[in-house]
């Protein structure tokens, strides 16, 4: 008879999370044989302590791990166990890539291989900087799908590429090497411009088609990549920039300098005290005059503060040795933009606050 410390095969199920079938299955396969057996009834008796292991075993199934490395994990050390973890999830995320790409291709062929509409031709290393430069402002959110997504506007004298994250809006603009067709917009899947990333930048000429369902990258050489549209509608941002007030302040300052200053800086959040010649990085809500950074400052002096994970990547994005910051008062929106460079420009929220408390 089985002590008062096992549990029969119903309650280990209920308690694992794991069917008895697939427990039995576990047991035939010795991944998880039973405390006990009953020799007589056949019955199987878990002891408590196989908890852990009965729900990791679980939990690396629901991510679709062969069964062998399976084992492998439950056997291994913490960092053997994290290796393989790590190579199972490269493997699916390298599968589900090339899985998108070839039902692209099925997708092409069942619309009669419709030719796409040239939206744009661009030097690849310059077309792989500015969506890198620009996804910075991407973020992934439960039901926001187009935060995630990358905005192309193309006419025949230039392209835009845009993202926002709701806290930072970025917008790149590219002149082609060749015009556009015709005019274009819509939103793609940053993820494949991500994987797509490394071939483009070794592709000396980049042919971006509109198809139905996204954009083809056309890539001599290189198998063309294929990036998924986002049927959500794309935030209206030339709304927002033509409705930002105007500018009170306006600041140019060295690139480096800046970021220095913000990665000394030991705080999840940062406000800048900007005067006449010089803006101060320090902590909020601190009196400490921080160390100033020599600068060009025209308008009034302000104080403003941001979350670092906005500020620093609007900064450290910046095109060229100078960063030319646009302030509309400390509640505003704030414009980071080269200052000899407009093509890549980031709106920037500061976080709100009582000045005159």
């Amino acid at each position: 008879m089985p002590s008062s410390e096992l549990m029969p095969i119903g309650v280990f199920a209920q308690r694992s999370g794991l069917t008895s079938s697939a427990l039995r299955f576990y047991a035939d396969s010795g991944v998880l044989p039973p405390a006990e057996v009953d020799p007589v009834t056949g019955y199987r008796h878990y002891d408590a302590d196989q908890l852990v292991r009965a729900t990791t075993l679980r939990r690396l199934r629901e991510i679709a791990m062969p069964l062998a490395t399976v084992e492998a994990v439950l056997g291994a050390g913490a960092e053997e166990a994290a290796r393989l973890l790590d190579e199972h999830v490269a493997k699916i995320v390298g599968d589900a890539a090339a899985a998108r790409q070839k039902a692209a291709v099925i997708k092409s062929v069942l619309g009669g291989n419709v030719p796409g509409l040239l939206i744009a031709t661009l030097k690849g290393p310059v077309l792989a900087d500015a969506v890198e430069q620009v996804l910075t402002a991407t973020a992934h959110e439960p039901g926001m799908a187009v935060l995630a997504g990358l905005h192309i506007e193309a006419s025949d004298e230039a392209i835009a590429l845009t993202a926002t994250d709701r806290y930072r809006l970025s917008t790149r603009t590219l002149v082609p090497a060749r015009p556009a067709e015709q005019t274009w917009a819509g939103t793609v899947d940053s993820d494949d411009l991500r994987a797509a990333i490394a071939d483009v930048r070794r592709s000396a000429l980049i042919r971006i088609e509109a198809v139905p369902h996204g954009i083809w990258l056309r890539m001599p050489e290189r198998e063309d990549r294929h990036c998924r549209a986002l049927p959500e509608e794309f935030p209206d941002h030339r709304l927002m920039l033509e409705s930002l007030d105007e500018v009170t302040t306006r600041v140019t300052i060295s690139k480096d300098l800046l970021l220095r200053a913000l990665e000394e800086h030991p705080g999840e959040h940062v406000a800048l005290h900007i005067t006449d010649h010089s803006v101060s990085v320090r902590p909020p809500n601190d009196e400490h005059p921080g160390i100033p950074l020599s600068a060009t400052v025209t308008g009034a002096d302000l104080q403003i503060r941001f979350d670092m994970t906005t500020l620093y990547p609007a900064v450290s994005t910046a095109i060229g040795p100078d960063v030319l910051l646009d302030l509309r008062g400390y509640h505003q929106p704030v414009t980071i933009r080269s200052a000899d460079r407009g093509d890549l420009t980031t709106l920037a929220m500061p976080i709100k606050f009582d000045p005159s408390a």
